[in-house]
């Protein structure tokens, strides 16, 4: 089995609404000489796929509702942002002080609706998750396939915390090409016992790696290249959504 290669790509420029962002990628792996031979997952941060989407938000266009303003005093947060949230989320789940955990209209459940204001330049704007980070990894990968004409994956990645655990960790919030959740049920063990329940997170395995590898600070590296992983391409094109637990299997909801 080869080996799992996580490949932080130097290169790119700060990215901007409507920037090229497949073209972007694709012209900093062929300048770093890293075109892909196939099978490779390319790995990006929400952050600049966002960006190049133009869901950047100013803060001073923001009109606040009552509810926004009454979760804000709840949490102690800037009123603005906490309409923001309330406008990309299905409900809010818990509020304390400092903390507003809502569950995103894609139905993942993370803090802030997953609105962010690190590493977004000017002091009063919000940057939003893609409208459909799905589709936007189906979009890069349909262009950087293209691009080099052979198969890849691509995830959009984010880092999410956990409710039982300190610290966040990279999350698949969009995939494509990449089987989203293995299903080992039926085959043997290592003593030829069935498995029964056991199910790999395949694209947040990776895109966990591919995080840590960007880092989470002012690096600059917000594309990852991960090589040996070609099993996982070319999988059925599930998406990320196939991650989430449907409700009526939730334990927790």
């Amino acid at each position: 089995m080869a080996p799992l290669v996580f490949e932080p790509l130097a290169g790119l420029p700060l990215i901007e609404a409507g920037a090229d962002l497949a073209g972007l990628v694709s012209a900093a792996l062929r300048a770093a000489g890293r075109a892909p031979d196939g099978g490779e997952v390319i790995a990006v941060a929400q952050k600049v796929v966002s960006k190049a989407e133009g869901r950047l938000v100013d803060l001073a266009t923001v009109v606040p509702s009552p509810e926004a303003q009454a979760l804000a005093a709840r949490a102690d947060k800037d009123p603005r942002v906490a309409e923001l949230i309330l406008r990309e989320s299905r409900r809010i789940v818990r509020v304390a002080r400092g903390v507003i955990i809502a569950e995103h209209r894609n139905g993942t459940v993370l803090a802030n609706a997953g609105i962010d204001r690190s590493n977004v330049a000017g002091s009063d704007q919000a940057l939003l998750w893609p409208v459909d980070p799905d589709g936007s990894a189906r979009a890069l990968r349909t262009a950087l396939q293209a691009a080099f004409g052979v198969p890849l994956g691509v995830l959009v990645t984010d880092s999410i915390g956990r409710a039982w655990r300190l610290g966040t960790v990279g999350h698949a919030i969009g995939a494509a090409g990449v089987a989203a959740v293995l299903d080992l049920r039926g085959r043997p063990d290592l003593f030829r016992r069935q498995l029964q329940v056991s199910e790999v997170a395949v694209a947040d395995s990776l895109a966990a790696g591919a995080v840590l590898a960007m880092g989470e600070a002012a690096e600059g590296t917000p594309v990852v290249v991960i090589r040996g992983a070609a099993l996982t391409t070319g999988a059925g094109d599930t998406g990320a959504a196939a991650v989430l637990r449907a409700p009526d299997q939730d334990l927790f909801r």
